[in-house]
């Protein structure tokens, strides 16, 4: 029990900031592109608190750490509201709008593996230890929502990206796949099937910015 509560306490940052950021980044990229949306809705912001779902972001973690002895971690914010209508190019401006958030958690991974290079570097001292095991779970939660969204099923980033690439007509058919897409993320989650898609994805992910990074 007390190696679980270090992990939550380890996670919370990583953890908060990987899913919040993500919705941040698709409101500043609708905005960019024309839709509003999201500005208005004060949903544009780097204030977590302001992406916070209860159920998804904190209940849902927490039962997965829980449940899995900390092995597994998935979760969600309350999504960022687009209207893809109000885009200057809908179908093309879609593309850069779910390419956003995966984007943003690449790019927090290279924070973490920065800051825990920075950990090993430092002299040891009481924040060094918390900070590399912080980091390391950074690294590994954003590769992991990074390479999770951009699946291609919608409603997920990728199923969008997807659905902004492909000629109209079957972009339409596609995109009718949305309604169907979480209870379809959930069994393949509760299968199986979904770490065996991701745990190569994730590990190559990771691998290429432990050597970018000399993590070694």
């Amino acid at each position: 029990m007390n190696a679980l509560i270090q992990t939550i306490a380890i996670a919370a940052l990583p953890v908060v900031f990987a899913i919040t950021l993500h919705e941040a980044a698709h409101g500043y990229a609708a905005r960019h592109f024309g839709d509003p949306t999201a500005w208005q809705a004060g949903r544009i912001s780097l204030n977590p608190l302001r992406h916070i779902d209860p159920v998804g972001t904190v209940l849902i973690p927490l039962l997965i750490l829980l449940f899995s002895a900390g092995s597994f971690l998935f979760g969600y914010a309350k999504p960022v509201p687009v209207n893809f209508g109000r885009l200057r190019n809908p179908k093309q401006d879609m593309f850069w709008v779910a390419l956003a958030g995966p984007a943003a958690n690449l790019f927090m991974a290279l924070v973490w593996a920065a800051l825990l290079k920075l950990a090993w570097e430092m002299p040891v001292n009481d924040f060094t230890v918390p900070l590399s095991e912080m980091s390391k779970l950074g690294v590994i939660i954003n590769c992991v929502l990074m390479v999770l969204n951009l699946l291609p099923l919608p409603p997920l980033d990728g199923g969008r990206i997807a659905v902004s690439l492909l000629p109209y007509p079957l972009a339409s058919k596609f995109a009718q796949l949305e309604r169907w897409g979480f209870p379809i993320l959930l069994l393949l989650l509760f299968t199986g099937i979904l770490g065996l898609v991701m745990s190569p994805l994730v590990q190559m992910l990771a691998g290429l910015i432990e050597t970018l990074f000399g993590l070694y």
